[in-house]
């Protein structure tokens, strides 16, 4: 499975998503690379920041020829995760293009559901090329018991492109092991927040596999 996260809007959680669901991947066993297509390194600078043994390597391919050098690099590996830039650019065409899926975090607000027009038509231009391209929705960042909350997936219906049922709410854990190079899987596997993380995992994976 070729995985990217994408969004053109900053601050949704595109670089948290991607090293966690890599981790969970390679927790089960699976030879894992997580490709760093932000032209800010975020996923290196977590990688730098790593005390423990890596369970997969990270690169930088922050280039719009992603697709042609992904293609080469998956033959030594079961899963990739990419960790897409934070504007709709040339390099986002190619993550997509690159993919089997690509998820697309969404924050419960207004402003980020209406910013996904610019991502959601990416995915139909790309769709011509690759017909068998998945792309699915995910609630990031959650405020539990707000209204705003539960209804965010009803106001992703209007772009025609499956919501998650597994969601993940708004947590400090994350930010406290990022500092560490480390995921909640690793730090706290029995926790709330890698409970979610596992069942959205789990989701995932039977999209791409279905």
């Amino acid at each position: 499975m070729i995985l990217a996260v994408l969004n053109q809007k900053g601050g949704v959680g595109k670089t948290t998503l991607a090293v966690h669901l890599a981790t969970g991947l390679a927790l089960q066993g699976a030879r894992v690379l997580l490709v760093d297509a932000d032209p800010q390194g975020s996923a290196r600078d977590w990688a730098a920041a790593r005390v423990q043994a890596p369970l997969f390597p990270v690169i930088g391919l922050d280039r719009p020829t992603l697709h042609r050098e992904v293609a080469t690099l998956a033959a030594d590996y079961q899963h990739v995760v990419i960790d897409g830039p934070p504007r709709a650019t040339d390099l986002t065409r190619s993550a997509i293009l690159a993919a089997d899926l690509v998820l697309i975090p969404v924050q419960p607000s207004p402003y980020d559901i209406w910013a996904c027009a610019e991502i959601v038509t990416l995915l139909k231009e790309a769709s011509v090329f690759k017909e068998n391209l998945k792309a699915v929705f995910a609630v990031n960042r959650k405020i539990v018991n707000t209204a705003i909350g539960r209804e965010v997936a009803d106001a992703l219906a209007t772009y025609a492109l499956p919501v998650l049922q597994s969601t993940l709410a708004q947590r400090v854990a994350f930010a406290e092991v990022a500092a560490l190079g480390s995921t909640v899987l690793e730090a706290a596997p029995h926790s709330p927040a890698a409970q979610e993380l596992t069942a959205l995992l789990h989701e995932l994976v039977e999209i791409a596999t279905s």
